[in-house]
C-alpha cells in the first residue's frame, strides 16, 4: 500500500505541471501575453513549458526525484510571488496558497525522495 500510495502521490503533484505546461503549448501566443504583462520576457516561455512538461513527468516517474522536486519547489514560489501577489484579490490569494502548498509538497518529496514504482527505485536496488 506504501509503494502505491507514494506512487499517487508523485502523480498528483506532476499532473499539475506536466498539464500547465502542455496548456501552454496550447495558449502560447496568449501565455505569453500575460506573462510580459506582469514583467516576465516572453521568450522564456520555451523553458516555463520545458520545465513544467519535463519536471511532471520526472516526478511522476520518479527519476532524479529530490533534485527535480527542489528545482520545481522554487520555480512554484517564484510563479507565485510574480504572478499571484495580488492579496486584495481573493482568488490570486487562493492561487497564491496553492503555489506554496504545492511547494511544500515537493519539499516532503525531496526530503523522502521517490518511494516505491520509482526509477529512482530502482536505481537504488541495482
Amino acid at each position: 500500500m506504501e509503494k502505491i500510495s507514494q506512487f499517487v502521490a508523485r502523480l498528483f503533484l506532476g499532473q499539475i505541471f506536466l498539464l500547465s505546461g502542455i496548456f501552454k503549448i496550447g495558449g502560447y501566443e496568449g501565455t505569453q501575453g500575460y506573462m510580459e504583462a506582469m514583467g516576465v520576457p516572453g521568450m522564456l516561455l520555451p523553458l516555463v513549458i520545458v520545465i513544467e512538461v519535463g519536471g511532471g513527468l520526472a516526478i511522476i516517474a520518479g527519476w532524479q526525484t529530490k533534485l527535480v522536486s527542489i528545482a520545481l519547489a522554487a520555480f512554484t514560489v517564484v510563479a507565485a510571488v510574480i504572478f499571484h501577489n495580488n492579496f486584495s484579490d481573493q482568488m490570486q490569494m487562493i492561487m497564491f496558497m496553492k503555489n506554496i502548498a504545492i511547494a511544500g509538497g515537493l519539499i516532503l518529496l525531496a526530503v523522502h525522495g521517490a518511494g516505491g514504482y520509482s526509477l529512482d527505485g530502482r536505481r537504488s536496488k541495482s
